[in-house]
């Protein structure tokens, strides 16, 4: 059966220049023009560094996409992931056309809308009102169609009394809210969504995952979704593509995608081993990791089921019993949930120690999470302390794929003891 393409990436190259904004000096420009007039390659194309924020650079140019190739189907939901700087905004800021590849080519089916950042489209001295209108006309409506969609648009973004009210005075929620509604029902063929919902409530959250799985599933309309949530991306997405510095390194079910980017080099990771810099006089820390019971860290962590923590560590002097581990565990937010400790359990010996630390299934709540780890001496002198050691996510694979899978409040899910008489 022919596949029905409506949206397609062929040879997608972004190139930008570090420091002063500009294309650089006027020798650089007058170059390109004389190579341009001679019908030859522009010069710079040939330069540049990967995009890599962490590492310093030899030249002025980088690359912020390198050759990103993909097609979309209609009606489907591909979601892009990697972590920051790896290309995402600027990717779907090419296929919205806000600005141009440097090298080639989008080729689209139909309206795209665009939220990419908090009161994209806006203007702030209009109405919520006149805003649905404006950008309803920027879509190619007509003032009737988006008359007959104005009282849906309100009812959902939940603003109806701030909604002749100019939209400077909205809070960035408010404006996400109406930005969302007015993408979702003025029926674009093509939806783009970056990380903004994330600066909406969870209500919200969770009515505009809903509401973009009736776009596309029951209106057969393409969604394009960039978050760092695994588990709406999971929910929502029926392919993904991986992007790490600048280049697409994993392309195909979403399963697979998340697994991917779960256990590769990306910032949510579930095992990490340690080098010289962790080798210290009296501890030598080896290896930290997590995975679900029967199941190694390679695999997606899964809330309802048993997580074990391991920490590899070697305790160099005989005194072994005089120190303890302790680890403090952060949300997305960096907001400290808890502190868990090995002390009054059972005493470290001298020589390497396997620790494992379980977590009941259904502990947490599907999210990203941070550990701090800490090595206490005498229950009282930390002597070593390392913020954010390790980073994990845990995934909630339990509901039917299709279905919000999203975190309900809070982070954990402690498993209460309920009785009726």
């Amino acid at each position: 059966m022919k596949k029905d393409i409506i949206l397609k990436a062929e040879n997608i190259s972004k190139q930008y220049r570090l420091g002063e904004v500009g294309t650089g000096t006027l020798i650089h420009d007058l170059n390109r023009w004389w190579h341009q007039i001679r019908g030859k390659e522009n010069p710079y194309l040939r330069i540049g560094d990967t995009n890599d924020r962490s590492k310093k650079g030899t030249s002025d140019y980088v690359w912020a996409l390198q050759d990103i190739n993909f097609e979309v189907e209609r009606g489907q939901v591909l979601g892009i992931i990697g972590k920051n700087g790896a290309g995402k905004s600027t990717l779907l800021k090419i296929l919205s056309k806000v600005t141009a590849p440097t090298t080639g080519s989008i080729k689209s089916r139909g309206r795209i809308a665009s939220l990419l950042e908090v009161g994209t489209g806006f203007h702030g001295e209009m109405t919520g009102r006149e805003n649905i209108f404006l950008n309803g006309a920027i879509l190619g409506m007509t003032k009737k169609e988006i008359a007959s969609k104005l009282d849906e648009i309100i009812g959902f973004s939940g603003c109806e009394r701030y909604i002749d009210t100019p939209v400077k005075r909205y809070s960035s929620g408010m404006t996400v809210r109406l930005a969302f509604a007015v993408a979702a029902f003025l029926e674009p063929e093509i939806l783009v969504i970056d990380e903004v919902l994330a600066v909406g409530d969870a209500e919200f959250q969770k009515k505009a995952i809903g509401k973009m799985q009736d776009i596309s599933k029951g209106e057969g309309r393409t969604v394009l979704f960039v978050s760092h949530n695994m588990a709406a991306v999971k929910s929502l997405c029926t392919r993904g593509i991986i992007l790490e510095h600048g280049k697409v390194v994993f392309e195909g079910e979403i399963e697979n995608a998340v697994s991917y980017y779960l256990g590769g080099d990306a910032e949510a990771m579930n095992l990490k081993t340690f080098g010289k810099e962790y080798d210290l006089p009296i501890f030598k820390l080896n290896e930290i990791s997590l995975n679900n019971s029967g199941r190694t860290s390679d695999d997606v962590l899964r809330e309802n089921e048993l997580i074990i923590l391991h920490t590899k560590i070697d305790i160099k002097v005989k005194d072994a019993q005089r120190y303890h581990i302790t680890y403090h565990l952060f949300n997305e937010m960096g907001e400290v949930m808890f502190s868990f400790s090995n002390a009054g359990s059972f005493s470290l010996k001298n020589g390497l120690n396997d620790i494992t630390c379980d977590f009941p299934e259904s502990f947490f709540q599907s999210g990203q999470y941070f550990l701090s780890l800490f090595i206490v001496e005498d229950a009282k002198k930390p002597i070593f302390i390392e913020s954010d050691i390790i980073s994990f996510t845990v995934v909630d694979s339990g509901r039917e794929l299709g279905t919000y899978m999203g975190r309900e409040p809070g982070y954990i899910k402690p498993q209460f003891d309920w009785k009726i008489k």
